[in-house]
């Protein structure tokens, strides 16, 4: 090709330059029904059927009773910019209608066999005489009177015949009348008050009765199980009407093709929207899960462009930012009452009932309704339960069933590895050096616990025994092999477990542990409660980090650690620099080397360094994102042993949290199977 040769500017035959907007505006068969059935809504149509033969390929029918074209402008209707619905820029900055280019109907012409009859509704109410024009790939062929009472019918047959190179690119005529019909329920689902049917041959796909609810069309199209699932919500914020349906959180699917968007009765693909609907499910779905919502914006025609794409599916709001915060409010709005797990404990409910009238800390009506009620409000002193260790008094008055794990600081209570093994814990910093034997409970403290375990033994002293000295404990340190490992081992046991039913929570009775992972507690024997033990310690870690970490509590190395950087990761640790060291990173850079001076208490120096590495790549962007990697990293694991006392003291802790029902990647917390459900697992119920 001689690429020297000189170029001259022409114009383009219309015939080129329809095909042209044809490749903007008819992309399959679905394109042409969207086209079409708009037209018939902006001319007023209260009743539309579409017909399809073999997807749209051969054949597509779209019948109206709208007001009708008269036969003086049915040539017009096929030129290219010829439009009734606007007529001057103010016009353009104020679109009320589906159509407004005057593209639609010359670009389908333009790539297929075309006929339009119509018969237009005049000024006293009679129907005019009905007019046909048939137009052949884009060439007026004749324009004749006809036969129609009522409306238009249009009709589309051998689509893109004329164009073989796009015509390939259709796929199989399933594929194609799907396509069609879920454009066609989408602009069925804007318009309550006409009666829309779609048919493929002599099978009828779908109906829509005139004067349906949104939820009986939602049923039509959506299974019940999600269809039940979805709750309404209707929001006036900032000039602007939000309303619609959205999924309780426990209804997900990981694709969001059942997230759909309008703004003033136009169906929009629209990022915006989606992020907004997405934040108001942060936390209780996964980063891999999509609600189910149909949203609806009504706003001022001047505050959206919808003038930014040939095929008018996106917008462009005016205020990006009022937007957001509106969509915001209104679907928060529609899961302020969803019913969760963790409001089955008596306990808390009794912890959050104090702080129900306590405003969040953020502007008030940032969130609208829901800044109302705090569904799930944080206590600011959580009630004692009997797990808990009273600091307050005599080591004789602590509560009788002492956890051997704090789940909030991730240790071993140390008086309770003194209880059960006669030793001391050393700090895990510390150098390996034989444990002392320490002091027990004097005769009349009161003991441990009261069963038949804990009374003395041959194989275990009384209190009173005598107790060996400073001096006497070092000479006989040598006898003693190893120091129990704190936080990797199980501990010695000198007594059988302590029974689960000590100091229940009401109503619950802890049943044990499955996979070393699932905690099993029955409520009122006739509902299982299900309990993830990673997820319940990383939301009670999460919510710790979130709270606490912007103090930068930290604790300082005696031997900074080193770690070696990538110029990238260099960068980044200038970036993020503020956040580590809110969360307790103290660093600096020399060169190409990072010195960490201090690391949070809950970290070790490998778990620092491990945690500064993902930081440092990107894989965690903000410090929300920070706190969530960091709580998931210091949670308790999946197949890690509980005793039964830890388990319940676990479960306390989780219920103290603000949110105790989802993990911080959104993952549920609790699982409820009641009796109903039970029966439908072993089939005693249908349904």
């Amino acid at each position: 090709m001689n690429t020297n040769a000189k170029k001259i500017i022409r114009l383009l035959p219309p015939e080129l330059s329809n095909q042209i907007a044809a490749g903007e505006v008819v992309e399959r068969p679905a394109s042409v029904v969207k086209e079409l059935v708009e037209n018939s809504l902006d001319a007023g149509a209260t009743s539309v059927l579409v017909e399809l033969e073999n997807g749209g390929q051969t054949m597509i029918r779209v019948t109206d009773n709208g007001r009708g074209v008269s036969g003086d402008q049915l040539e017009l209707a096929v030129t290219r910019h010829a439009t009734s619905k606007i007529a001057d820029v103010a016009d353009l900055m104020n679109i009320r209608s589906y159509g407004f280019r005057g593209e639609a109907l010359p670009s389908i012409a333009s790539v297929s066999r075309f006929r339009m009859t119509s018969a237009p509704l005049e000024d006293d109410g009679s129907t005019g005489e009905a007019f046909c024009i048939d137009v052949l790939y884009g060439s007026i062929r004749s324009v004749a009177p006809a036969a129609l009472n009522q409306g238009t019918v249009v009709e589309v047959s051998e689509l893109f015949s004329n164009i073989p190179a796009r015509l390939k690119f259709l796929k199989t005529p399933a594929t194609e009348q799907k396509k069609a019909q879920e454009l066609f329920t989408r602009l069925a689902l804007a318009r309550m008050d006409v009666g829309f049917t779609l048919k493929a041959g002599s099978r009828e796909l779908v109906r829509f009765e005139a004067g349906q609810t949104l939820a009986q069309r939602m049923a039509l199209l959506w299974p019940p199980a999600v269809v039940d699932a979805l709750r309404p919500f209707d929001v006036t914020t900032s000039g602007m009407h939000l309303h619609g349906l959205t999924s309780d959180p426990r209804s997900s699917q990981p694709r969001a093709d059942r997230m759909l968007f309008y703004v003033n009765g136009r169906a929009v693909n629209d990022r915006l929207l989606m992020r907004a609907v997405r934040q108001v499910y942060q936390g209780r779905l996964t980063s891999r899960d999509y609600p189910q919502t149909v949203l609806f914006i009504d706003m001022p025609p001047e505050e959206v462009d919808v003038n930014v794409h040939p095929a008018k599916n996106e917008v462009r709001f005016r205020d990006e930012q009022t937007v957001f915060a509106a969509v915001l409010r209104a679907v928060g709005s529609a899961l302020a009452g969803v019913p969760l797990a963790s409001e089955r404990f008596a306990e808390r409910a009794d912890a959050t009932a104090p702080q129900d009238k306590e405003r969040p800390a953020r502007p008030l009506g940032f969130w609208g309704e829901a800044d109302a009620v705090r569904v799930m409000p944080k206590q600011k002193t959580p009630p004692r339960s009997s797990f808990d260790f009273q600091d307050d008094g005599p080591a004789g008055l602590r509560e009788r069933s002492m956890p051997e794990r704090d789940f909030v600081t991730g240790r071993l209570n140390k008086s309770v590895v003194r209880e059960k093994t006669g030793f001391a814990v050393p700090h895990p910093r510390s150098a390996s050096v034989p444990p002392l034997p320490v002091n027990r409970e004097p005769e009349d403290a009161e003991p441990f616990v009261e069963s038949s375990e804990s009374q003395p033994s041959e194989a275990q002293p009384a209190p009173s025994a005598p107790v060996a000295t400073p001096a006497e404990a070092t000479a006989t340190a040598p006898e003693i092999k190893a120091a129990p490992k704190p936080l990797d081992l199980p501990l010695p046991e000198t007594r059988p477990e302590q029974s689960a039913d000590v100091s229940p929570l009401r109503g619950f009775r802890y049943l044990g542990q499955v996979a070393r992972t699932y905690l099993v507690l029955s409520q009122n024997d006739d509902t299982l409660l299900i309990l993830d033990q990673h997820a319940m310690h990383e939301r009670i870690f999460y919510e710790k980090f979130r709270n606490g970490g912007s103090r930068g509590v930290a604790q300082p190395l005696l031997v900074p650690l080193k770690m070696d950087l990538h110029p990238a990761e260099t960068e980044r640790l200038l970036e993020i620099r503020d956040n580590l060291l809110r969360l307790g990173f103290e660093t600096s850079c020399r060169g190409n080397q990072c010195l960490v001076q201090t690391m949070p208490p809950e970290m070790d120096r490998a778990e620092a360094s491990a945690f500064l590495r993902e930081a440092l790549s990107g894989r965690v962007d903000d410090l929300e994102s920070v706190w969530i990697h960091h709580a998931c990293a210091t949670a308790i694991r999946a197949g890690q042993h509980l005793t039964p006392d830890d388990a319940m003291h676990l479960i306390r802790q989780w219920l103290r949290t603000e949110s105790p029902d989802f993990c911080p990647h959104g993952r549920p917390c609790a699982v409820t199977l009641e009796k109903a459900d039970l029966e439908k697992l072993f089939k005693r119920r249908q349904s």
